[in-house]
């Protein structure tokens, strides 16, 4: 059931009580997650927190712990699956869900007593009414709502066999069901169909904070990264990001206010959060601003930079600035304060001549003292190359501690090897949406595009990783759109394999929706990817809290790529 009290149904219940956190593994996740933590720490709540990387982890983790918790947080993970089938908890085990995937399980949504959901309604939910997709048991007379069977209707004994009046009514009861099942497999079809984002799980527990009254700058800032995950990694519409970072830009000038009187507004290790209109440049500010151009999804897409053609373009660009090729190939921190001044207005002008109107985001930025300031999105870059760190063989819980680490202000040193993470990550999906597209990899299949990483393509490893193969298939299918002529080709949607383990011959394969500015985000390669899988009896493994996300024997790709391409035309 949906709490519509978070601080009575959810907070109250659990600040007595030993909680158990799990947690799944993305940005958006960790910010929650350092929110509720803190919170925690205000009212000496006593916790365990368990990472968890997809359903299996979860199951393990809840197995693990149920003997001594009575209340799980599940956060980003829980809400698109039948939680208690899945679990098979025992009846006074409560579960918090905090989850931003869409749809809603509608178990979940009508169970009151073991499933608490902390997610806005006002999100567009559109979950069918109970009647629609549950049947009480009297109302035919024993038929069971799960079973499909008739025993519970046959006549009983007692009456005429050959009651006709009887069997009429019986002959009816089993028509209207019918049609009742009909209806609510479509029903359920409809709206299970897509998936897709809510509101951040980072923003859902500051405004728990803030209703405490016990929301601080930093937590503040951890719910703008959670909501600027979902904006960098492509989960929710432009629209949906304006209005929630209009959210956010009300308590910032609340929190900015507040401290307006107070004396440390400049002291040293102060922390100001500020709203910026700032450029769609990834971490121009740690890193020189020609390899920022180069190495951005917005400019290098719009350039064309894997092209001679856009090689000059970008020259022409930068010389219709005015800067100095020095000044521009050094690092940002080092060049003339004169020309860092007005360095945004003056690329904001000259990106218009060259057809990219939107170079500037409204975001935020923070300042730690003096010397360290960070755009939301640099954070974000950082702490998820922590998050999915290939360099030395270290298991997932380990980056997941290294990532929320990074997090605190306290850790910058940590923060720092996630930015030199991410640029090397940048520069490796850079590369490989180039080769990509000079060596035509890209093919279309009919409904979608298809592109498979071979084994021994350079940075393949870091590909095996979820996050950095949806960022890369992203930029990939913006560049593709960007890159050719086939008109058609620009509308549709791809799905794109990489090797994920060699010895167990397995590959990773993502699916994401159509480029265009006016998407919604919705995403229906999870249930193809079910159904594909089932007709051809494919080994996948349908393990990732995203469901567009699966894992596939190798051998099996062919004949699984057979049935989508049947199933979707």
């Amino acid at each position: 059931m949906f709490v519509t009290d978070i601080r009575k149904e959810f907070y109250e219940i659990v600040a007595n009580q030993r909680v158990a956190l799990l947690v799944a593994s993305d940005i958006d996740a960790l910010c929650a997650c350092k929110i509720l933590q803190a919170l925690f720490h205000c009212d000496q709540v006593q916790y365990t927190l368990v990472p968890v990387t997809g359903w299996q982890d979860l199951g393990t983790a809840f197995l693990e712990h149920k003997e001594q918790f009575q209340y799980f947080v599940l956060i980003n993970c829980g809400a698109n699956v039948d939680l208690l089938e899945m679990l098979q908890p025992d009846d006074d085990s409560v579960f918090f869900i905090c989850d931003t995937h869409r749809p809603v399980d509608v178990v979940n949504v009508y169970n009151d007593t073991q499933i608490k959901l902390l997610i806005k309604q006002d999100d567009d939910l559109g979950v069918p009414s109970y009647d629609d997709i549950f049947r009480d048991e009297d109302d035919e007379e024993g038929g069971d709502s799960g079973n499909e069977s008739d025993e519970g209707s046959e006549p009983s004994g007692k009456r005429r066999r050959f009651d006709e009046g009887a069997v009429e009514r019986r002959i009816e009861r089993q028509r209207a069901r019918r049609e009742w099942e009909a209806r609510r497999r479509e029903i359920l079809f409809d709206y299970e169909q897509y998936e897709y984002h809510g509101t951040s799980a980072a923003m859902m527990f500051f405004e728990l904070a803030w209703v405490l009254t016990k929301d601080t700058k930093d937590m503040l800032w951890w719910a703008v990264i959670g909501l600027t995950d979902q904006w960098v990694h492509d989960k929710i519409t432009h629209m949906k990001y304006v209005t929630d970072i209009a959210t956010m830009q009300r308590h910032v000038s609340r929190h900015n206010h507040r401290n307006e009187d107070e004396e440390n507004s400049l002291s040293i290790d102060c922390m100001r959060i500020s709203f910026e209109y700032d450029l769609r440049l990834t971490l121009y500010q740690h890193w020189s601003l020609y390899e920022s151009i180069c190495n951005s999804c917005y400019t290098s897409c719009n350039f064309k930079l894997w092209t001679l053609n856009g090689q000059k373009k970008l020259q022409e660009f930068l010389a219709d600035m005015g800067l100095p090729l020095k000044q521009v190939r050094q690092k940002f921190n080092s060049m003339d304060m004169s020309i860092k001044e007005n360095l945004r207005d003056v690329i904001e002008e000259s990106s218009n001549k060259y057809g990219m109107k939107d170079i500037r985001i409204q975001t935020f930025g923070v300042h730690f003292g003096f010397k360290n300031r960070f755009l939301a999105s640099d954070m974000v870059h950082a702490t998820t190359a922590l998050l999915e760190s290939t360099e030395k063989d270290e298991s997932d819980s380990d980056n997941f501690i290294k990532a929320l680490d990074s997090l605190s202000r306290s850790n910058l040193d940590r923060l720092h090897s996630g930015i030199d993470l991410a640029k090397k990550k940048l520069i490796a999906i850079q590369q490989t949406v180039a080769s990509c597209i000079c060596t035509n990899l890209i093919l279309s299949q009919g409904p979608f595009l298809y592109c498979y990483l071979m084994e021994g393509t350079p940075d393949v490893k870091l590909f095996s990783k979820p996050v950095a193969l949806t960022l890369l298939c992203k930029y990939l299918l913006k560049a593709f759109v960007h890159s050719t002529r086939n008109k058609r080709c620009k509308l549709l949607p791809l799905i794109m394999a990489a090797p994920k383990d060699v010895e167990k011959g397995t590959v990773i394969v993502v699916g994401i929706p159509p480029e265009s500015e006016t998407s919604d985000k919705k995403n229906f390669f999870g249930r193809a990817f079910e159904k594909a899988a089932e007709s051809t009896s494919s080994r996948t493994l349908h393990d990732h809290f995203d469901t567009s996300i699966i894992e596939l024997k190798t051998e099996d790709r062919s004949k699984f790529l057979d049935a989508l391409i049947t199933l979707l035309s």
